[in-house]
C-alpha cells in the first residue's frame, strides 16, 4: 500500500534536493506533482485540494523562505500535513469505567470484520485484558463457524448461544453477551455483526438496534482499504446511518493505492483508530499517523520495528547478544545462528527492512528477498557438527559434501555460506578493534594498539601547536594563526553552513539519504531502553 503515491513524492522531492532557494515556479510545479500523486492514489478531490492549498500557502511562507536547506523544509510540510490529514495523533481505546468495555465493529460484508475481531481479541489479550467474542452474525452461511474458528486461534472465548445461518435474533444475542461477560468476568466484548455487499436500510437497522440494545462504548466502522474512493461513501453511509467512533482498516498489506485512508478521516472526520496488514492474527496493530505519513514519504518507520522487538525479544536475550558482539571472543556460527533465529521471530524480512529510511529506492530487491533463503542458511549450519560451528577453518571439502547432503542443499550453497561468515567474522573483528572508518572501538575489544596510536597522534598535534623559543618566529606563528581565525570568521559570516556532500546539502551526483531522515521528523531513539517484563 501507498507504494505509487511514496514513489511519485519521493521523485518529487528528489528534484527540490540541492536548490539554494525555491522560486514561485517551483513551488507550483511540486504542487501540481504532488496533486497528481494523491489523484492517482484514489485520494478524494475534495481531499487534495485542501491539502495542496496548505502545503502551497506554507511553501510560500517564511519557514521556507528563511530556511537554510528550503527543500527539506517543504518535505517537513507535506510531512506534517499528511500527519494532519491522517488524523494528528493516534487514537486509543475509551475502557469502560465499570466493565465490560463493548466494541461493536459494522461495517460491509467482506471488509473482515470476522477476521479483525480475531486480531483485536488477540491484542488486547497481550495486554493483560479478557476479551469475549459475540457471534451476532447470523445471516451470512457459517459466519459463526468462522468466529469460533478465528476465536480458537486467538485464545478467545466465543459466545455462540445461535446456530446462525439465518436462525436467531441478533439483537438479543448481543443483549446477552454483555451479562455473560459481567458474569465470567470478561472485561471487554467484541461484537461482531452482519454485513451486506451493499448499503441497504435493512443492515443499517439492524447494527442500529444492537448498538441501541447494548450502548457500546466503541463502535469500530471496519472498511477494507483496496476499494478505493468508495470507500469513502460507505464510510458516510454507515456515519449517517449508524454513526461510529472510528475507523478500522484492513487489507493494508494488497495493492490498494491508500486513497481511503487518507480520505476518510478527512471528509467523517472519525480517526483511524487500527490497521489490519496480514493475514495472520499478529498482522494488526493501531493505526499511527505520524508512522504513516513517514512510511509514505520513505523516512521509514523506526519506531513500529522497535515496538516489534520489545514485544517479540526477551531482555535475557538482548543482553546476551549484546555481551557476545562486545566480548573478545571470535563470532562463531552458533552467534549468528542465534541471531538470525531472533531476527526471523520479527516477521518476514522485506516486511522489516521496508520499515528502514529510504528502502523505498531498494522496493524491488525487497520484494526478491525469499525467507526460504534463510531457511536454508539455517538448515546448513544446523547440520555442522559443534566443533565445526566454532572453527568453521575446519571444514574442508568432505564436511562440506557431508553437510550438503545433510542440509539437503549442493556444495556450493556451503561454499557460499562459509566464504561470507568469515567475511563478516573479519568485519566484527573490525568493529571490536576500532578499525572500521569512523567508528569507535568496541567496549572489551582490545582496541588497545589502537588507542595507543590515538594518543601518539594527539601528542604529536599537541606539540605541533607549542609555540617557539625564537621570538621572531613565535610572533610570525602568532600572526598566522590570528589571520586563520580572522578568515573563518569572516567564511562564517558571508555563507550558511552547508552539509557534506550526499547529506542533503547539495552535493552533486552524490547519492543522499532519504528526506527528512536525520531531519525534524526522524524519531529520538537516544534514550531508547528496552522496558523490563
Amino acid at each position: 500500500m501507498f507504494e505509487t503515491l511514496s514513489d511519485r513524492l519521493t521523485s518529487v522531492f528528489s528534484s527540490l534536493r540541492g536548490k539554494g532557494r525555491l522560486s514561485e515556479e517551483d513551488i507550483n510545479a511540486t504542487a501540481r506533482e504532488i496533486r497528481l500523486a494523491l489523484l492517482e492514489a484514489d485520494v478524494a478531490l475534495p481531499v487534495v485540494r485542501e491539502f495542496i492549498s496548505r502545503v502551497k500557502e506554507r511553501a510560500r511562507g517564511e519557514e521556507v523562505s528563511k530556511a537554510l536547506n528550503p527543500a527539506q523544509q517543504v518535505i517537513k510540510i507535506v510531512n506534517e500535513e499528511l500527519v494532519e490529514i491522517l488524523g494528528g495523533e493516534t487514537r486509543q481505546i475509551r475502557f469502560a469505567k465499570n466493565p465490560p468495555t463493548v466494541i461493536m465493529l459494522a461495517g460491509l460484508q467482506g471488509a473482515g470484520k470476522t477476521t479483525l475481531a480475531g486480531k483485536l481479541a488477540k491484542w488486547l489479550a497481550a495486554d493483560r485484558n479478557t476479551p469475549l467474542l459475540v457471534a451476532a452474525d447470523l445471516q451470512r452461511p457459517n459466519a459463526v463457524t468462522q468466529l469460533q474458528v478465528v476465536g480458537e486461534r486467538a485464545g478467545t472465548p466465543v459466545f455462540a448461544p445461535e446456530p446462525g445461518n439465518g436462525v436467531g435474533d441478533p439483537v438479543q444475542v448481543a443483549r446477552e453477551s454483555v451479562e455473560h461477560a459481567r458474569r465470567n468476568n470478561h472485561n471487554v466484548v467484541i461484537i461482531d455483526t452482519a454485513g451486506r455487499l451493499g448499503v441497504d436500510s435493512e443492515m443499517m437497522q439492524q447494527a442500529a438496534d444492537i448498538r441501541d440494545a447494548v450502548s457500546p462504548d466503541e463502535i469500530l466502522f471496519v472498511v477494507d482499504a483496496m476499494i478505493g474512493q468508495d470507500a469513502v461513501n460507505t464510510a458516510q453511509a454507515f456515519l449517517d446511518g449508524v454513526g461510529y467512533d472510528a475507523v478500522a482498516l484492513t487489507k493494508l498489506d494488497g495493492d490498494a493505492r491508500g486513497g481511503a485512508a487518507l480520505s476518510i478521516r478527512h471528509i467523517t472526520g472519525r480517526p483511524i483508530m487500527f490497521a489490519s496488514t496480514g493475514e495472520k492474527l499478529e498482522d494488526f496493530d493501531l493505526f499511527h499517523p505520524d508512522r504513516m505519513a513517514s512510511r509514505i514519504l520513505d523516512m521509514g518507520d523506526v519506531l513500529t520495528l522497535i515496538e516489534q522487538a520489545q514485544r517479540t525479544f526477551d531482555e535475557a536475550e538482548v543482553e546476551k547478544m549484546a555481551s557476545t558482539m562486545a566480548s573478545d571472543d571470535d563470532f562463531t556460527l552458533d552467534d549468528f545462528l542465534q541471531q538470525m533465529s531472533m531476527v526471523r521471530k520479527l516477521g518476514p524480512i522485506g516486511n522489516l527492512l521496508g520499515m528502514m529510511p529510504g528502502m523505498g529506492q531498494m522496493r524491488d530487491q525487497i520484494e526478491n528477498i525469499d525467507d526460504k533463503d534463510l531457511d536454508r542458511i539455517q538448515a546448513i549450519i544446523q547440520s555442522m557438527t559443534p566443533g565445526e560451528r566454532s572453527n568453521p577453518k575446519m571444514i574442508n571439502g568432505s564436511r562440506r559434501l557431508r553437510i550438503a547432503n545433510g542440509s539437503g542443499t549442493q556444495v556450493s550453497d556451503v561454499n557460499g555460506l562459509v566464504t561470507r561468515f568469515f567475511e563478516a567474522q573479519k568485519m566484527m573483528r573490525k568493529m571490536k578493534n576500532g578499525g572500521m572508518p569512523g567508528m569507535p572501538g568496541m567496549p572489551g575489544g582490545g582496541a588497545g594498539g589502537n588507542r595507543k596510536k590515538a594518543k601518539a597522534q594527539a601528542k604529536k598535534a599537541k606539540k605541533g601547536k607549542q609555540r617557539s623559543g625564537n621570538p621572531m618566529k613565535a610572533r610570525q606563528q602568532e600572526a598566522e594563526r590570528a589571520a586563520e581565525r580572522q578568515r573563518r570568521q569572516e567564511e562564517g559570516g558571508q555563507q550558511a553552513p552547508q552539509l557534506p556532500p550526499g547529506l542533503g546539502g547539495g552535493g552533486g551526483d552524490q547519492p543522499t539519504l532519504p528526506p527528512g531522515f536525520g531531519g525534524p521528523n526522524m524519531p529520538d531513539l537516544s534514550n531508547f531502553k528496552f522496558p523490563k517484563k
